[in-house]
């Protein structure tokens, strides 16, 4: 796609009116996603992304253009286009390009581009059967994966080659009763091509799960709304530290002041059981990297140790705004969007209480044990998440499931109200959306308990 000499030559263009920093982000990505529903092969689609992008950083702002043509006359038709934005008339020194020096920590063993159709479908198929519990009147099974290729090359020297391979499926089972249905819904996934489904995933196991979820839900009773004690389960439960607190530590919000958390860097903002976590080191895991967007190369992040703030995620424009070195955090859905800020694998770590006596000594409340979407503000951390599959607990035992069930809060007051945390770390696979675009991550926790918390029900 791009070759070392042509990136000097793009990139000194992009650097002819005085830039400060420019980069460019060369991307060719194959995507496939088939559907299946109760049994018949609804869609399977394939599509080809290819194209790049040339941002000029001049100060605290930056200017980028895009498109599909990435011959050389088209880079450097970007580049001239960026440049043409920053007042000055005289070409800012650029580094000499060298490979940058980083290992792939994501083996690849069967590239979905080189699995057959029918091999897919099959996938599909074993879903679609095991779902088939009573009172399932409807199963959806979906199944996506990408390779994408990219090339970045930057002002500092930079020029690094990466290829990213996702695989994900989607097991939905919707149960009816006549009048009334209720959805379960898993969908994992992992920064890896099919051997997913000989060293991961169970394709007939996730559907069993979902349609159980579903029947559970579809007799439970109304959850009775207060506030009361929670304890929420590990794996997708940590997506309200992901949207609640783990939005406001990111570079987006905290430049610019919009965050509960900015110029906090030392204090004490969770309590001192919570150490909280951003990694891109973990092989093969959906939100990992080996490089960021920006040519970063990976690492762990240290977010919150022992209640204390550490560390934000950083980009390059952020950190310039910050006077802060960039944390490997630069994301992008596509060469469409500019880079900025976001969360890869981010999760709670493991603690030391045990599952059972959180639960036996929490009294009465309710025990989350999947958690569903919700709504953040990351100005203020306020939200409020749905409870896909609840609990009642009376007395420190767990009576009956209960529906309709949501949590509401501040993100900010409830990581200092958790008082338990468990050791049996879990991730959960999400797709996360920001300024650029919709990227993989990792959500986690182990089981948590939050002393006290507003929830939402009847």
């Amino acid at each position: 796609m791009l070759n070392k000499q042509t990136a000097q030559e793009v990139l000194a263009e992009a650097m002819k009116t005085g830039g400060d920093f420019a980069d460019i982000f060369c991307e060719d990505r194959i995507d496939h996603a088939l559907s299946l529903k109760s049994g018949k092969l609804e869609t399977a689609n394939s599509l080809r992304s290819h194209g790049a992008g040339v941002r000029v950083i001049k100060g605290n702002q930056a200017y980028y253009v895009y498109g599909n043509d990435t011959s050389r006359e088209g880079l450097l038709k970007y580049a001239r286009r960026a440049a043409q934005a920053v007042s000055g008339s005289e070409l800012t020194h650029i580094e000499r390009l060298s490979d940058l020096d980083f290992t792939d920590i994501h083996p690849i063993s069967q590239l979905p581009t080189e699995v057959p159709m029918k091999d897919k479908v099959k996938y599909l198929m074993e879903l679609d059967k095991a779902a088939r519990l009573p009172e399932i009147v409807q199963t959806v099974g979906g199944l996506t994966d990408s390779v994408q290729d990219v090339v970045i090359a930057n002002t500092r020297g930079v020029f690094a080659k990466d290829r990213r391979v996702y695989t994900r499926i989607r097991a939905t089972a919707i149960a009816s009763n006549g009048t009334e249905n209720q959805t379960g819904t898993i969908s994992p996934g992992a920064m890896m091509g099919y051997e997913l489904f000989s060293k991961r995933v169970d394709p007939a196991e996730i559907a069993r799960q979902a349609a159980k979820s579903a029947v559970t839900m579809l007799h439970a009773p109304m959850c009775p709304a207060g506030v009361m004690p929670v304890c929420i389960d590990n794996g997708f439960g940590g997506v309200i530290f992901h949207e609640a607190c783990g939005h406001s530590l990111e570079a987006t919000s905290v430049a610019f002041g919009a965050s509960v958390f900015a110029g906090k860097l030392g204090e004490m903002i969770a309590a001192p059981c919570v150490t909280a976590i951003d990694d891109g080191t973990i092989p093969n895991e959906w939100g990992s990297t080996n490089i960021d967007d920006e040519g970063t190369p990976t690492n762990k992040l240290v977010l919150i140790e022992n209640g204390v703030l550490k560390n934000y995620m950083i980009d390059i424009l952020g950190g310039i705004r910050m006077g802060m070195p960039s944390t490997g955090s630069g994301r992008r859905q596509s060469y469409a969007y500019a880079p900025t800020s976001r969360m890869r694998n981010t999760y709670i770590a493991p603690g030391n209480d045990d599952d059972n006596e959180m639960i036996s000594s929490m009294g009465d409340g309710l025990y989350c044990a999947k958690m569903g979407g919700g709504s953040v503000n990351t100005a203020t951390g306020e939200f409020n998440f749905a409870v896909d599959e609840g609990y009642l607990v009376k007395d420190g035992k767990i009576v009956n499931p209960v529906r309709g069930a949501s949590l509401i809060g501040k993100g900010a007051d409830i990581i200092k109200k958790i008082d338990k945390v468990g050791k049996a770390l879990k991730h959960g696979q999400g797709m996360c959306g920001s300024r650029s675009g919709s990227v993989p991550v990792n959500v986690g926790q182990p089981m948590i308990r939050v002393s006290s918390i507003t929830v939402g029900g009847r």
